[in-house]
């Protein structure tokens, strides 16, 4: 559930590595938080309940690099067992989009379950992964793109008016050992409605800001089933800063929804110093 999560944030190449400062897309420096909640569940699912809450603040510049501390906490009823989920996830993508660095603790009632910790670089005939939890391993993976950049591509595509596109994603998420592919869908850029509860959050810039419907499918396309069916999508609004609100995550036998319930902007990054 990870990878989906932090997907849904940051999200996703069009924008070149050595492009200057002053062409890619601004984003905001902000603290936003989720309220989750059950959307659907089928039976096979065998869940009866969900809520949580979700909290990610985005933090850089384009001359500096992006961090993003994100947690996501739900409460998971079913049949059998109630379960309270904790994932804590940092990571670090510098400017040009060449390294990531990610950390990543996932608990369960409270105990650690899993830390996952490693770097990725790319190179120019692919990625090199470096991993040094749960256990020591160095991967090859395709060539691809970090979260920053796939959000910057997304944001630079819709802007142009693109409506659909296909790109590949590493974001260091499950195992740190795949790239997704990931096909896109961006709607009509529309204004925000003066009833939608989720101005609430930030009147002041919520209320004036447009933003895209976007929906975002993941594959798997080394799993080798042949089917290539998404192993889940995503769709949420994506402001032209990359703030995003009323998300839907769907896994196939359940989905959640996310609704933003508060906004902070945090001081923007200092000027990138001219070249």
């Amino acid at each position: 559930m990870n990878r989906a999560c932090v997907l849904l944030i940051l999200a996703a190449s069009a924008i070149p590595v050595a492009a200057p400062a002053a062409a890619t897309p601004a984003l905001a420096p902000h603290r936003a938080v989720y309220d989750l909640a059950l959307d659907k569940a089928t039976d096979r699912s065998g869940i009866t309940a969900l809520a949580g809450r979700m909290v990610y603040e985005f933090n850089g510049s384009a001359c500096e690099g992006y961090t993003v501390n994100f947690r996501f906490v739900t409460q998971i009823d079913t049949r059998e067992v109630s379960r309270l989920t904790d994932q804590q996830t940092t990571t670090f993508e510098d400017a040009e989009g060449k390294n990531f660095s990610f950390v990543t603790k996932s608990y369960i009632d409270r105990n650690l379950d899993k830390e996952l910790r490693g770097t990725a670089t790319r190179g120019t005939k692919g990625l090199h992964v470096e991993l040094e939890k749960p256990e020591k391993a160095s991967l090859e993976l395709a060539p691809t793109q970090f979260p920053t950049q796939h959000l910057l591509e997304l944001l630079k595509k819709a802007r142009a008016g693109e409506t659909f596109f296909e790109t590949d994603l590493f974001d260091g998420s499950d195992d740190g050992d795949k790239v997704m592919t990931t096909t896109v869908v961006v709607g009509k850029e529309a204004s925000p409605k003066a009833n939608d509860p989720e101005i609430k959050a930030d009147s002041a810039f919520l209320s004036k800001d447009q933003y895209w419907p976007i929906d975002i499918a993941y594959f798997d396309l080394e799993a080798g089933s042949g089917e290539e069916l998404p192993e889940y999508r995503i769709s949420f609004k994506l402001h032209q800063n990359g703030i995003t609100r009323d998300l839907i995550m769907d896994y196939g036998d359940f989905s959640m929804k996310g609704k933003l319930v508060d906004l902070a902007m945090l001081p923007e990054p200092k000027a990138c110093p001219s070249k």
